[in-house]
């Protein structure tokens, strides 16, 4: 089969579509001929030779597919060949086919259509398990969101929503501040020309956010400890500005905050599946009542990985952006 190859860490020159050999089923899994696969920050780090693989996992880039199931292990069972499914991997999405475990498959929500699906499965589990199962976001609560535009940030704002939150927002241009208010954001923030702390605690009447969803890491560590309200919880889920920062433990202590830093792809299989579980429970309703949405900036055929590699780094894109198969 043909999948994208990282030859080196370095910049999108370095993924490479070549002929490898197609892998070999495990009796718990299911293999599916790919539509279509997402980008994902995670493939841009393992690109940079920053995210190390999984004990297991593929060496090909991809955390999230959709398709159509070929083959079937024997110890699987609700699944069979034919059906089309989303799926969440820990890898090897950038292929022709993959292999996943059957507890990490979604079916096609109705009213999408395949390669939309595509976009769902990460942001969905993510968003699902960092912002509802660890930090309990309720109704009524203030939830502050760092790059609102993103494939996450876009999918954690409808999400938000639709659960009774006020949703603020930072990004880094009218054109993106303006497709955050589409989606329903009420507040929405130019962090590069504005005072994101400050606004941040006017528009919450002096008290700050109940949860704040962060990407940067640690430039953004203490102003999101004073964003915080009390009884605040902060999630740190992406590093993108940094991995090492000073925490000021006693205005934590002084909120009484809670610090989640989470990752989703180096988690168990059981814990995959009960996410995946509770996504399809609590998550796939909203999207087949039309109240969530997945927001696809574009699309790129697999053998532009390059193309698309460049465009998610000029960080143009609003939404998610797919490879086709």
């Amino acid at each position: 089969m043909k999948a994208v190859v990282i030859t080196k860490a370095g910049g999108p020159e370095v993924l490479q579509l070549q002929d490898v050999p197609a892998p070999e089923l495990k009796s718990n899994e299911v293999m599916i001929k790919v539509k279509a696969a997402g980008i994902n920050g995670a493939d841009k780090m393992q690109r940079h030779g920053q995210y190390p693989v999984p004990p297991g996992g593929s060496l090909y880039p991809g955390l999230e597919v959709s398709g159509t199931i070929e083959e079937v292990g024997k110890e699987v069972k609700g699944w069979k060949a034919g059906d089309e499914v989303c799926a969440l991997l820990v890898g090897g999405g950038y292929a022709e086919r993959v292999n996943v475990p059957a507890g990490q498959l979604l079916p096609i929500p109705k009213g999408v259509s395949l390669v939309d699906a595509t976009g769902l499965p990460e942001v969905s589990c993510t968003v699902w398990s960092v912002v509802f199962m660890a930090a309990k976001l309720q109704e009524g609560e203030n939830f502050l969101i760092h790059g609102g535009s993103s494939g996450v940030g876009t999918f954690a704002i409808q999400m938000a929503k639709y659960k009774g939150a006020k949703v603020l927002v930072t990004a880094g241009s009218d054109e993106k501040l303006q497709a955050c208010k589409e989606l329903g954001a009420d507040v929405a923030i130019n962090y590069k020309s504005e005072d994101w702390v400050a606004r941040v605690k006017h528009e919450t009447g002096g008290k700050g956010a109940d949860v704040i969803l962060d990407v940067m890491g640690a430039p953004y560590l203490s102003k999101n400890t004073e964003s915080l309200a009390p009884d605040g919880r902060l999630i740190v889920l992406g590093l993108q500005g940094g991995a090492t920062g000073e925490i000021n433990l006693g205005a934590l202590l002084a909120k009484r905050a809670t610090i989640f830093v989470l990752a989703l792809r180096s988690r168990p299989l059981e814990q995959k599946a009960h996410i995946v579980e509770e996504v399809r429970r609590n998550v796939w309703p909203a999207i087949e009542a039309g109240k969530v949405k997945p927001v696809i900036d574009r699309t790129f055929e697999l053998k532009d990985v390059v193309k698309a590699h460049e465009w998610v780094d000029s960080s143009g894109h609003i939404g998610k952006v797919l490879l086709l198969v």
